[in-house]
């Protein structure tokens, strides 16, 4: 009984502190994605192809090697086939290209922030599909979602924008590809796992994507900070963040883990400020807080 109570709050421990390391370089590397595109010149179709394609590569091999997993598999059925396509194209490249985009437009806190307005998003989807009103403290995590944009937004001042309508709207773009990355790979994460269903996604749409915005087509200055900005977006920002979060699942809940990632926006923002000088005022940050106690809300309730 000793051993079994000493144990079970160090794994506990160990979860969140993975899932607070993932958080963390998610929002980090949004802010080093910003000082690629704004400060070095790189475009975001170059950098999002790359981490697809890199970081795709890097999780299937995983998969394969430390996971003894059949990677091919997943291919000898036709539905998971079409399945995978449709999430590659629309999930996986509409919500990597559709964040850098407002980076590339705006600044890596508002992009974050306003990508985690999908849980409301998600909310009022499931409400239209059960054609039932939304529920009291769905009611209270629009308001809060709504009124946490307004402010992020407009700072407060209904006669000007904080940002550009690009931003604003590759922001929400976002945050609707988030919802969809969120609700529609279910049934393949169950059959498949997440190494799988997430790489092949990741392939598929660095891939399409390379059609439209081939990897060797490159514009911008390299040197040696932008090399290992670079890196950290590819490896620590994707795989090893991707891979932290996933093991944080063994020891703690999912419901747990997704409010502890509220550090994502919150690592971006604090980092855009400090380290790149994004204008970042009271309204920001009481909108920001807004949108993230949406999450809050909408977790309080289980069903």
């Amino acid at each position: 009984m000793t051993t079994h109570g000493a144990t079970m709050p160090y794994s506990r421990t160990k979860g969140i502190i993975l899932v607070l390391i993932a958080a963390t370089f998610w929002g980090v590397s949004g802010t080093v994605a910003q000082y690629l595109f704004h400060q070095q010149g790189f475009s975001a179709s170059w950098l999002v192809v790359i981490r697809l394609l890199f970081s795709g590569a890097g999780l299937l091999l995983f998969a394969h090697t430390a996971g003894k997993q059949n990677i091919w598999s997943v291919w000898k059925n036709k539905q998971d086939v079409l399945r995978l396509v449709i999430f590659g194209i629309i999930g996986m490249l509409g919500v990597q290209y559709t964040y850098f985009a407002a980076i590339e437009h705006g600044n890596a806190a508002t992009a974050t922030v306003l990508q985690y307005l999908a849980p409301v998003i998600i909310a009022g989807y499931l409400c239209l599909r059960a054609k039932s009103w939304p529920a009291r403290h769905e009611t209270i995590a629009i308001i809060f979602a709504l009124g946490g944009t307004f402010l992020l937004v407009t700072r407060g001042n209904v006669d000007s924008l904080s940002i550009s309508i690009p931003a604003f709207i590759w922001g929400i773009l976002s945050a609707f590809a988030l919802a969809f990355y969120t609700l529609y790979p279910g049934r393949l994460l169950t059959k498949w796992g997440s190494l799988i269903t997430v790489g092949w996604g990741m392939m598929i749409g660095g891939i399409g994507f390379s059609f439209i915005s081939p990897p060797w087509v490159f514009q911008g200055s390299w040197s040696f900070p932008a090399f290992v900005a670079v890196v950290f977006v590819v490896i620590f920002g994707t795989l090893i963040a991707f891979f932290c979060y996933m093991e944080s699942l063994k020891y703690i809940r999912a419901s747990e883990a997704s409010l502890l990632a509220c550090v994502e926006p919150l690592s971006a923002a604090f980092l855009a400020v400090v380290w790149l000088r994004v204008s970042f005022g009271a309204a920001e940050w009481i909108g920001s807080l807004a949108i993230i106690a949406t999450i809050f809300i909408l977790s309080s309730v289980k069903k």
